[in-house]
């Protein structure tokens, strides 16, 4: 049965209430006051409280409001003299189940108590319902990032099987772009974006001869538009798998320019995404200070200076700024 913490400062008024209620075999528990309740609320759990509305020290309002924000399973009724709208409102604003006025029968009493019970009986099954249903939903979306995570490895690593000189270009280039980000504060899930969609943004050079991705010399115009085909490509190969996040048009988009002279589509601005325009900025600093088969490394401090020279023409200031915040020997680990 269910164990009810009655809360009354009239002996003669606790008393008739305990009576009736142990008839019906509940078990009860007597407090003269709202202090005396508290205490009694910290030593057990109550499924009900049946309080009196006008009490010394403290109301029965009052202490209803501190079990609803305290005890969530427990239940309150609140006993009354008069009729009082306001108090009405009071008593359910502050989470009250009921609301009885006295002089009170006992079969009154008896149904306000089980329906009170049964109400809070119904929110506790939904409550543990919804957090199993949320932990459900939590594992799941933590299998299916795994997964994702893997997909996105062995792609990665698809395309440095083909091109050996950008073996560990894509991992750093995720690196550096996740670092910039959390520099400039971006929301943890677009990180994840980030780091995503920068383990894969090259993918597309699969469809890249290797003749000229390793060719050791300045590439023709037509060798050229060939490679800049590259992020069309790798778009429409994520474009086929349901991520969570925009990673194809972020690969799409990481070589376009916020001046519009980049490529594939000639985006502007703030048409292309915050997260691409990192990934652009991160990808310009590690090409350039690594090895390329046509040339050697120029660098970190030339690769610096390359987006510092064309911050706000080529590159978002925003990000060129949160790059310069970086000191240059992490750029230098991040980029091993």
């Amino acid at each position: 049965m269910a164990n009810i913490l009655v809360v009354n400062d009239k002996d003669q008024i606790r008393s008739l209430l305990a009576g009736m209620l142990k008839m019906n075999d509940y078990d009860c528990t007597l407090a003269a006051s709202a202090m005396e309740a508290r205490e009694c609320l910290n030593d057990q759990s109550f499924d009900l409280v049946l309080c009196d509305v006008t009490m010394s020290e403290e109301s029965g309002i009052e202490l209803a409001s501190h079990i609803g924000a305290k005890y969530e399973d427990t239940a309150v009724i609140i006993v009354s003299e008069v009729d009082d709208p306001k108090i009405t409102d009071a008593a359910i604003e502050a989470g009250a189940y009921g609301y009885i006025i006295k002089p009170f029968k006992q079969k009154q009493l008896l149904i306000s108590v089980q329906n009170a019970l049964r109400r809070r009986k119904l929110e506790i099954a939904n409550r543990n319902y919804q957090q199993n249903l949320e932990q459900k939903v939590e594992e799941r979306t933590a299998k299916l990032k795994g997964a994702l995570y893997g997909v996105i490895q062995a792609m990665g690593r698809t395309i440095e099987y083909k091109d050996p000189y950008t073996a560990g270009h894509q991992r750093r280039v995720a690196n550096l772009a996740v670092i910039i980000a959390m520099e400039m504060s971006i929301p943890q899930d677009h990180l994840e974006w980030i780091l995503m969609a920068g383990k894969i943004h090259d993918i597309g050079k699969i469809s890249v001869p290797i003749e000229i991705l390793s060719k050791p010399a300045k590439l023709t115009e037509y060798e050229f538009a060939f490679l800049m085909t590259h992020p069309k490509v790798g778009c429409d190969i994520i474009a086929g798998i349901e991520f969570p996040w925009p990673i194809d048009q972020i690969i799409l988009q990481h070589h376009e320019k916020i001046n519009g002279t980049g490529y594939p589509q000639g985006l502007s601005g703030n048409d292309i995404l915050l997260e691409a325009r990192i990934l652009c900025v991160a990808d310009v600093v590690e090409a350039m200070a690594s090895q390329r088969p046509y040339r050697p490394e120029l660098g970190i401090k030339a690769a610096l200076s390359e987006v510092s020279e064309n911050r706000g023409v080529l590159y978002d200031p925003n990000v060129v700024d949160a790059l310069s915040r970086i000191s240059t020997s992490n750029i230098a680990k991040i980029l091993r």
